[in-house]
């Protein structure tokens, strides 16, 4: 163990520390433990672009309340360089392990700068912060989460005045002075209770919840159908953020008959039935489907525990319970829109490079700009804000992994939105004598079969960053010419800038985009591969396209298997 690790345990053995974390760290030291606690104090957390993101624990690469106190001083050193103080930082958390904790120190910290704190008590979803900072003219927001992660993580998210997840180049900014916060020492510091009876921190949760749950019904497309239709909802908050705001948001709506599944109705960042609360996973949609299909429920929704994001099954004609992938339900919102919504004037639709490009196809088809960005929503926040100084009016904006947006008084992925949409929608095809499922193959006929899927590899420690690098390398250095029966046509590199022809070897272009690790093949029979390490986990992600007729949806299938294992076969040889 060299002496720079050795250095910092000795300094968190030390008497600013508090006696649980003491007793964490001298535990390790008595086993013995020298790769844990090598793990823990090779290096600090990282302050990224979104913010922190770590498994809970003591050490400078855990998410604990003394990396939480420096982020925050960072972040309050900045506000009052380029901010302005008197405006306020909204905090949020969701129901993870020491969100309470970790909220608490972001509010003392704040309100010690003489920065004004609104501060939710209870726990709240991620696109409530958002709502929060942009009604309130709130300087920034800070949301105590990990989203979907497991059980063992836990985050710091970061937005600006316009309630998006900070872009450059304030970003930037934040983590140049959230590094120059080297020693405890540095951070000011006011107790909670103390701040609060200073009436620095105001409680807005019964305030903020009135407001937008009244703003969210002016998305509503088709009132009507609510009520009218019976469908019938079956909706789980996986634990998290989403108990009450999302129930109470369908009953307003109109919806009669909706049912929050007992078993994980209630908040606990312990996730006791879905180890991986993300409904990404079938895993953790698996319990909620199988109620759903018993009880003779139309739809069953769930949100991550942030409740930014949501999982969406449907009952088909045999009364099975089918799973939407994230595009499913990013493709049906849209499809819902562009033909419902009585549309403004120059109407533009936002979508993720790693999101189905059917979209682009529904857009062109009913008149409406499309704009793709880089992975991540904060990206689509910033289209957003271009837009309004452009003349252009945002009406849809998603990501594959299942964030959505329909109204730009939030500037992040709210499921909120996406679960009373995607009821109405139910609902409303249903009132048609028709069904959700049922138009998805309608677009499918329309439009062309799109097949798409995702790998991601989890490649952890030091070891599994040089495997995720050496990847990247392999693929920008040594790309292939063939993959499987696929040729490849066009090699886009966003780190770079340079989209490649590669039936002749020169630049034909720059992407446009901002520089970011992620490589994007397109190849024949419009068929396409993205690869990105994750930002926020220790995973590199490999996205598939393949396309066809919907009649030949088996082939389709078949076909988007093979360039799969083609691929994966290349990139791991």
């Amino acid at each position: 163990m060299n002496q720079e690790i050795q250095k910092r345990i000795q300094e968190w053995l030390g008497a600013e520390y508090d006696e649980a974390t003491r007793q964490e760290i001298q535990e390790l030291v008595d086993a013995g433990n020298e790769k844990e606690l090598e793990d823990r104090f090779y290096t600090e957390l990282e302050f990224g672009t979104g913010g922190l993101r770590g498994i809970i624990g003591a050490g400078t690469n855990r998410m604990n309340r003394y990396v939480v106190r420096k982020a925050t001083q960072g972040l309050a050193n900045y506000i009052r360089a380029k901010g302005d103080p008197a405006k306020g930082v909204v905090i949020g958390r969701d129901s993870r392990l020491m969100s309470d904790v970790f909220a608490m120190e972001t509010a003392s910290v704040m309100a010690a700068n003489g920065i004004k704190v609104y501060f939710y008590e209870d726990i709240h979803p991620t696109p409530m912060v958002s709502f929060a900072v942009r009604e309130l003219g709130a300087q920034a927001g800070v949301m105590i989460t990990a989203s979907h992660n497991p059980k063992e993580y836990n985050g710091y998210k970061v937005m600006w005045d316009d309630g998006c997840q900070v872009t450059p180049p304030v970003d930037k900014g934040i983590i140049e002075e959230v590094r120059k916060i080297s020693s405890l020492s540095q951070v000011r510091y006011l107790p909670f209770e103390e701040a609060k009876a200073q009436h620095r921190i105001e409680s807005i949760d019964s305030r903020m919840d009135a407001l937008y749950l009244e703003r969210i019904k002016t998305i509503s497309l088709h009132s009507e159908v609510a009520a009218s239709s019976g469908v019938k909802i079956c909706y789980s908050p996986l634990y998290g953020t989403g108990y009450k705001i999302i129930p109470e948001a369908l009953r307003q709506w109109g919806f009669q008959h909706v049912h929050v599944l007992p078993e994980q109705a209630r908040p606990d960042g312990n996730f006791p039935t879905t180890p991986y609360p993300n409904p990404e996973e079938t895993e953790a949609m698996k319990e909620g489907m199988q109620y759903a299909a018993d009880h003779g429920y139309d739809i069953f929704i769930a949100t991550d525990p942030d409740a930014d994001r949501l999982g969406v099954a449907l009952r088909d004609r045999n009364n099975k319970m089918v799973l939407l992938n994230g595009n499913q339900i990013a493709t049906l919102l849209a499809y819902y829109i562009a033909r419902e919504k009585k549309l403004p004037p120059n109407p533009w639709m936002v979508k993720t490079i790693v999101t189905t490009d059917l979209i682009v196809d529904i857009a062109t088809h009913h008149h409406i700009g499309m704009a793709e960005v880089l992975t991540g929503f904060k990206w689509i926040g910033l289209k957003i804000r271009q837009f309004e100084q452009e003349g252009k009016n945002f009406i849809f904006g998603c990501e594959e992994s299942h964030g959505v947006l329909l109204a730009d008084f939030v500037r992040d992925k709210d499921a909120i939105m996406g679960v009373t949409m995607f009821a109405e929608l139910t609902a409303y095809y249903k009132s048609q004598g028709t069904s959700a499922l049922n138009v998805l193959y309608d677009i499918y006929r329309t439009y062309g079969f799109y097949k798409e899927s995702q790998k991601s590899l989890t490649l952890t420690g030091l070891d599994g960053l040089a495997q995720i690098k050496a990847m990247m390398d392999k693929l920008r250095n040594k790309t292939p010419t063939t993959i499987g029966e696929w040729k490849v046509l066009e090699k886009q590199d966003m780190k770079t800038d340079e989209i490649i022809d590669m039936t002749t070897g020169t630049i034909r272009g720059k992407t446009g985009f901002p520089s970011s690790d992620v490589v994007v093949l397109k190849l024949s029979d419009s068929a396409k591969v993205v690869a990105r390490p994750s930002g926020t986990e220790p995973k590199i992600k490999f996205y598939f396209t393949t396309r066809g007729k919907f009649d030949d949806m088996p082939a389709v299938e078949h076909k988007h298997e093979t360039l799969r294992q083609a691929f994966l076969t290349y990139i791991q040889g």
